[in-house]
């Protein structure tokens, strides 16, 4: 069925309401304000509002949001907990050995920085950016890049709102918006669908090395006044992972008595049992850990994978008509574990580069300014002394501990060597015959939960009459080659139940999708050993509805 769309023009798209996307709307903005010209801004956001589905961290560099408001502080941006102390833990099963401050490296020292809930900043963001006139569509989700006969993109459609479960129309329908632009900027977010889909058409990871991710689990916490210190920033590393797996802890201490807790596991790891949830769970029951929860109160949950990679994983930035910002490149520095200043200072670097080539009266060309000025920045110099510490990590703890110290405190991250991944994430997994299951201990519904509880506080919503956004390129994989081989670890990786293997009445297996409880993390598109999962967006506005996480 042919459906007519209308169709807007603007002069820059942006796909994205996160740090990126919102940083390049306001730098496009506050250039032309100085300039004394005209841009039209418009920029749509998945999410029902600017943060909704925003989770990280987060402690930020305020490096970025000091070059974009200067004055941020008067202006009211809710950075309001500075760190005080850091603290790195190597955790055994009962306790734990504190790395002296003297031993940590400089990417673990926050002094300077602040502990902040991102999806805050974004929402303070977005009011400075509808201020200087960006027109901003909350629930309209990228569902489709539009490109130009000669392959240069043209801009993006909406998705169709009102689609039935079975693909057809419903008395609700109403067909998507196209949005026409000279220049499209793609801020998704870490393992972006159309960002994916652009990287594969202009062969941006050429020569690069495989992409690198990992799963980061949250929870926030309201906990008693006495085991809180407003900005303590805890790291781990250690139980309840082996050795050989990458992952590790963060514990930061905001305002008003909250902590935020998580977990980080690289997708890398080889053992399809691991659970990454319920290593998250089973870390908060430690000793040294559990006494910040007792007697506290669990608020919000959610889950979002990264994109841990690094410079040397990090595509080409460009093609004819767009770019592409922050997580959606990978910009994420992971030896830092911080990604929203760098997302910020790619977006202010695109908007320039856009700004300049509108001015120019040109269109749907190349901005090759961009990736030339991001060489020469601050952010460039800063992921490249990154670029070793998630090959040397991928060599197991305390090899890659090692590594990593002789690397960032013998050679401040300027080594004459780098070293290099060879293998994407999903390739890493053993079949489970070659593997020890991981028993995990029964939640105890005080410290630590299970899937479907935590789900709930996500507060995630679809549409439940809308085709499955969890598609399968063959629905014969999941059973025949996953659940024979590999013990079904979709089960296990999905950190919202999404994926059951049930009996049918003749008691063969089959795959289960609950979409509903889909937090969007993309763990599954990332870590399907058979890349047969593909992440579609759902209607727009559905999903987590994070408060402030």
């Amino acid at each position: 069925m042919e459906i007519e769309r209308d169709a807007m023009e603007f002069d820059v798209v942006i796909v994205g309401g996160g740090p990126g996307g919102l940083s390049a709307a306001i730098k496009l903005k506050q250039i032309a304000q100085a300039e004394g010209k005209e841009i039209n801004v418009c920029l749509i956001e998945k999410g029902g509002e600017l943060g909704a589905h925003i989770l990280s961290g987060a402690v930020m560099d305020p490096i970025a949001m000091n070059e974009l408001f200067p004055d941020w502080k008067a202006l009211g941006a809710p950075l309001n907990t500075p760190v005080v102390e850091d603290r790195f833990m190597m955790l055994n099963a009962s306790g734990h050995r504190q790395v002296p401050g003297w031993m940590l490296p400089q990417c673990f020292q926050n002094h300077g920085n602040y502990v902040i809930s991102l999806a805050n900043v974004v929402r303070w963001l977005g009011q400075q950016a509808e201020s200087l006139g960006v027109e901003i569509y909350p629930g309209f989700a990228a569902a489709e890049v539009l490109y130009h006969e000669d392959g240069s993109v043209k801009g993006v459609a909406t998705g169709n709102m009102g689609v039935g479960r079975d693909g057809q129309p419903t008395d609700n329908f109403q067909p998507g918006m196209e949005l026409h632009a000279k220049y499209t900027l793609f801020a998704e977010g870490a393992r972006g669908h159309l960002g994916k889909q652009l990287i594969a058409r202009y062969r941006l990871d050429e020569g690069k090395d495989p992409q690198g991710y990992g799963i980061g689990i949250k929870e926030l916490w309201d906990v008693k006044p006495e085991v809180h210190k407003p900005g303590l920033v805890i790291h781990t590393a250690g139980w309840p992972l082996d050795s050989a797996t990458y992952g590790g802890s963060f514990l930061y201490h905001l305002e008003n008595n909250q902590i935020a807790v998580g977990y980080v596991v690289g997708l890398n790891y080889t053992n399809p049992y691991l659970s990454p949830f319920e290593e998250f769970q089973r870390y908060k029951t430690h000793p040294d850990i559990r006494k910040f929860f007792e007697g506290g109160k669990r608020v919000a949950y959610g889950a979002r994978a990264i994109t841990a990679g690094g410079l040397n994983c990090l595509p080409k930035l460009t093609f004819p008509g767009g770019a592409l910002l922050g997580c959606d490149a990978g910009m994420l520095n992971a030896s830092r574990i911080k990604g929203s200043h760098a997302a910020m200072k790619s977006g202010m670097l695109a908007a320039q580069a856009a700004f300049d080539a509108v001015q120019a009266g040109r269109s749907s060309d190349e901005l090759s300014d961009y990736p030339q000025a991001f060489e020469k920045s601050w952010l460039h110099e800063e992921l490249y002394k990154a670029r070793n510490f998630k090959p040397m990590m991928g060599k197991g703890l305390w090899m890659g501990t090692l590594l990593v110290g002789i690397d960032q405190v013998v050679f401040k991250g300027k080594a004459p060597w780098t070293l290099h991944s060879t293998k994407p994430d999903h390739a890493y997994l053993k079949p489970a015959s070659e593997c020890t299951p991981i028993e995990y201990p029964k939640p105890d519904g005080k410290i630590s939960f299970d899937r479907l509880s935590s789900v709930f506080m996500s507060n995630t919503n679809h549409e439940e009459n809308q085709p499955i956004h969890l598609t399968l390129k063959d629905a014969s994989v999941p059973v025949n080659v996953n659940l024979a081989k590999f013990a079904g670890p979709e089960q296990r990786y999905c950190p919202a139940g999404v994926y059951e293997f049930v009996k049918n009445d003749d008691n063969s297996d089959r795959l289960q999708i609950n979409a509903q409880n889909c937090v969007h993390c993309k763990t599954c598109d990332i870590k399907d050993p058979s890349q047969n999962i593909v992440w579609v967006v759902p209607e727009g506005g559905g999903g987590p509805a994070y408060p402030n996480m």
